[in-house]
């Protein structure tokens, strides 16, 4: 059973700008370009498909979500002419209601915070049998259908990449990128995470897994949980501004695909306010406005510096692939503010980003973001 959507297939970028400023050939794989603006329309597609030609035209898909899994699944079940019901918490801005409701989808507000949301989704598919939880990132079917970018990144580029770079929240895109890698022979090629330093619980839980000496950026308030033989972190409050990757654990599959890895996997946090920088200064660049998730992904393409420390040694790449993940939360108004906040950073008595890689402390000057 394939159930591929065959009409996913988005743009890979050559960017002569960021090339330039890095001196390495950077290619930007364009995933706000999907129909839903996010990655996450691969994964959900194929799982929601998949269902449907199991369950027939009957199938009421059913997920909780603050965001963009949500609107992905909306999207899909409007495509497929199926019901579907969103639980969002309380609190989720009106955009994301209205577009949802322009889906045709129900939307149901399932408690003050996701957990309670999510509990709110699996009792209303307890109560339906023709009902289906839609997972948001930790489930094998959204790794295989977020992997075929990997697939279309191969036939793009028609060479193997010295490196990827990703964000990862939960982990669905990152276990995407490594099924997918691993499907066209790319095992060895190294992937860098990115996270911000207030939604890190992937980079948490490696960090314990892999006993990282001196373990810079590892969150302080969280519970450790042994899961399938792995250590996993659960944060017990998250504080970054980058809603899409706060996820407060990792997917245990992912943790596992990562430690048993050949390739290397380098795991980055990196402040809020950078991935602001990013975001406003990819909008100047590109005319295209991207949510700090996203913008996660390319702070080594606006940070020289910090791209200098990922190439360090024998790790200097040719080419390099960006996943730009896409993502619904961004507007004009936050882009003004994030030009507010990073301005009133770069006037602050620090002239470094203090970023953790693998455990260790990374001081990356400012400058770069001083001259936009």
């Amino acid at each position: 059973m394939d159930c591929i959507d065959k009409s996913l297939e988005t743009p890979l970028l050559y960017s002569s700008h960021i090339s330039r400023r890095l001196g390495v050939g950077a290619y930007l794989k364009l995933e706000n370009l999907q129909p839903s603006q996010s990655f996450k329309y691969r994964g959900i597609s194929l799982f929601t498909r998949r269902c449907k030609a199991v369950r027939g035209d009957d199938l009421h898909v059913i997920v909780a979500s603050g965001g963009n899994a949500g609107i992905v699944a909306a999207c899909v079940a409007n495509k497929l002419g199926i019901k579907c019901t969103v639980f969002i918490p309380d609190g989720a801005s009106p955009d994301t209601i209205n577009y949802l409701g322009r889906e045709g989808s129900k939307v149901v507000i399932g408690g003050d915070h996701y957990l309670q949301a999510l509990r709110s989704a699996e009792d209303a598919v307890a109560a339906n049998p023709h009902a289906v939880l839609v997972p948001a990132y930790d489930h094998p079917t959204l790794w295989e259908g977020h992997g075929s970018m990997v697939a279309e990144i191969s036939q793009q580029l028609g060479r193997k990449p010295d490196m990827i770079i990703c964000s990862v929240g939960g982990g669905g895109l990152l276990g995407g990128v490594m099924i997918g890698c691993k499907a066209v022979g790319w095992e060895d090629v190294p992937i860098v995470t990115i996270e911000t330093s207030g939604a890190n619980c992937f980079y948490s839980s490696m960090a314990l897994n892999k006993d990282w000496a001196g373990s810079f950026g590892v969150s302080d308030e969280v519970d450790i949980v042994t899961e399938d033989g792995v250590k996993i972190v659960h944060l017990r409050k998250l504080t970054s501004r980058a809603t899409s990757l706060a996820a407060t654990f990792p997917s245990t599959g992912v943790i596992k695909m990562a430690l048993a890895r050949g390739g290397d996997i380098r795991c980055l946090s990196v402040p809020d306010e950078m991935t602001m920088s990013t975001a406003y200064s990819f909008a100047e660049e590109y005319k295209m406005l991207i949510e700090l998730a996203c913008a996660a992904t390319l702070t080594p393409a606006y940070e020289p510096g910090l791209m200098e420390r990922l190439s360090e040694g024998n790790n200097k790449p040719d080419v390099v692939v960006f996943i730009v993940c896409g993502g619904f939360k961004i507007s004009l108004n936050e882009i003004k503010e994030y030009r507010t906040i990073v301005q009133r950073e770069l006037e602050a008595e620090k002239n470094d980003w203090e970023c953790g890689c693998n455990g260790e402390k990374w001081n990356v000057p400012k400058t770069a973001s001083r001259e936009r």
